[in-house]
């Protein structure tokens, strides 16, 4: 499979060019931000070889430098090394986004299953991952909604992840997490099996072409609380809005004005609903947001297991490692690098 055609890329963007140099090309704003997303992301394609090529070109020179072998040599082409490794890494896995809607930010919910407050606890450990997996590629974090749990842990949690192909990257954590570990709830320190889900789901915006009825919507309003939401609890301005066709509920509760909270969840609803739509329309649902699961044994896309032995393994793809530590401190590239590779190759 050829991941990377430079003459199809460069005759793609002289097309997309003119197409979007012609008279009346705005006045179709879908089609035009889905022409000039294209575009950009083919430059950025293109960028990304051409700033490879030159210091593959550069380092070659300085390897047939006589004065290559001398230490300030080395500790100077050592770098450089380091540096063409970085990009070319970054340029393989910005190839691996061939979804459409790949470049979109995206809304990322967290459920716990059965279990109680384990399960709850559980949730929150995979919201804490996130927010960390976030920070440390420097992507906004936002949390739109976060119901705490009675004891630990959280119910459910909705935040809004924007960023440069954030989901591209996170499509693939969609699926139902399962946790192993000595329970710190357990006066008996017992071992536990906890479930917890994750979905995840592209922000549509002006692309979205679906229409809600207001007829069709129970608009509740409730006092904010927990992550994010402690400076704004002294007032009902956090929204919840039912889509009584289809069930979908969601709520925001980010800000102290009910009004911006409602049309938050009115967008969110939005992205859910064109996602349904998307959905329904397809016959591979997996090509665009995974399969359905229950929250439940043998429906996990990845194990965490703390104890007897430590060890991640995403079940899709068997990669794996013993460092749980890194991977509930966000470290998370491993697994999406894999998930992309794998599921690249096999759309093939």
């Amino acid at each position: 499979m050829v991941l990377f055609d430079l003459d199809k890329l460069n005759s793609e963007i002289a097309s997309l060019d003119e197409e979007q140099n012609r008279e009346g090309f705005w006045n179709d704003q879908k089609s035009a931000l889905e022409v000039v997303n294209r575009l950009n992301d083919a430059k950025s394609k293109v960028q990304g070889y051409t700033a490879i090529k030159n210091d593959f070109d550069e380092l070659s020179l300085l390897l047939d430098d006589p004065d290559s072998k001398t230490p300030d040599m080395r500790e100077l082409i050592e770098g450089m090394e380091k540096e063409l490794s970085k990009k070319i890494k970054e340029l393989r896995v910005d190839l691996l986004f061939r979804g459409e809607y790949d470049h979109f930010n995206c809304t990322l919910d967290i459920h716990p299953g059965a279990g109680g407050t384990e399960a709850n606890d559980w949730a929150d450990m995979l919201f804490r991952m996130y927010n960390r997996y976030a920070e440390s590629h420097h992507f906004k974090w936002q949390v739109l909604s976060y119901e705490q749990g009675e004891e630990a842990g959280l119910k459910s949690a909705t935040v809004k992840i924007s960023g440069k192909n954030v989901y591209g990257l996170l499509k693939g954590e969609k699926g139902v997490h399962r946790l192993v570990r000595i329970s710190p709830f357990d006066s008996n320190a017992r071992r536990h099996t906890s479930f917890a889900s994750v979905n995840v789901i592209p922000e549509f915006g002006k692309i979205s072409d679906v229409e809600i009825d207001p007829k069709d919507l129970k608009v509740d309003t409730f006092r904010s609380g927990g992550a994010g939401g402690q400076n704004v609890n002294k007032v009902s301005s956090a929204v919840r809005i039912t889509h009584l066709p289809t069930g979908i509920v969601v709520s925001c509760e980010v800000e102290r004005s009910q009004l911006f909270n409602k049309q938050t969840c009115m967008e969110m609803l939005a992205d859910k609903l064109m996602q349904r739509k998307i959905e329904e329309r397809e016959a591979k649902l997996k090509s665009v947001v995974g399969e359905q699961k229950n929250i439940e044994w043998g429906s996990q896309i990845r194990s965490y297991v703390f104890c007897p032995y430590t060890m991640v393994k995403d079940n899709r793809t068997n990669y794996e490692t013993s460092d749980v530590q890194g991977v509930m401190d966000g470290d998370l590239d491993p697994f999406i690098d894999a998930y992309l590779e794998n599921l690249s190759y096999n759309s093939k």
